[in-house]
C-alpha cells in the first residue's frame, strides 16, 4: 500500500492561461452584431464594437446602400458608437466588414436566435 503516490489536488484555476492571454497587448476586440425584434416581423441589427478611428457615419452610408435599408449611428454612454440597421443583416454586415478589410473574421460575434 505504500507504493501508492497519493497526489492532493491544489488550488487549479481553469481560467488562469485565458485571463493570462487577455491580460496581454494581443486583446481580441470583438465586433458583435446583434438583432433585436421590434414588433411582428419588424428587427433591428446593431453593429457594436468598431474602432474608434473608423469613420461610423461612411461606413453607415455604405451599408444603407449595399442593403438597401435604413440606419443611424447612435452614441450609448457605455457601449460608445453604435450602428443600427433596419432589418435581419447580420450576415450582410459581417461579411461586408470582412470584404472590406475593416475586421477580420475572427473577431466578429454574431448574436441573436
Amino acid at each position: 500500500m505504500s507504493d501508492l503516490d497519493v497526489q492532493i489536488p491544489t488550488a487549479f484555476d481553469p481560467f488562469a492561461d485565458a485571463n493570462a492571454e487577455d491580460s496581454g497587448a494581443g486583446t481580441k476586440e470583438y465586433v458583435h452584431i446583434r438583432i433585436q425584434q421590434r414588433n411582428g416581423r419588424k428587427s433591428l441589427t446593431t453593429v457594436q464594437g468598431l474602432k474608434k478611428e473608423f469613420s461610423y457615419n461612411k461606413i453607415l452610408k455604405d451599408l444603407k446602400k449595399e442593403f438597401c435599408c435604413n440606419g443611424t449611428v447612435v452614441q450609448d454612454p457605455e457601449l460608445g458608437q453604435v450602428i443600427q440597421l433596419q432589418g435581419d443583416q447580420r450576415k450582410n454586415v459581417s461579411t461586408f466588414l470582412v470584404q472590406a478589410g475593416i475586421v477580420k473574421k475572427d473577431n466578429i460575434k454574431i448574436h441573436g436566435f
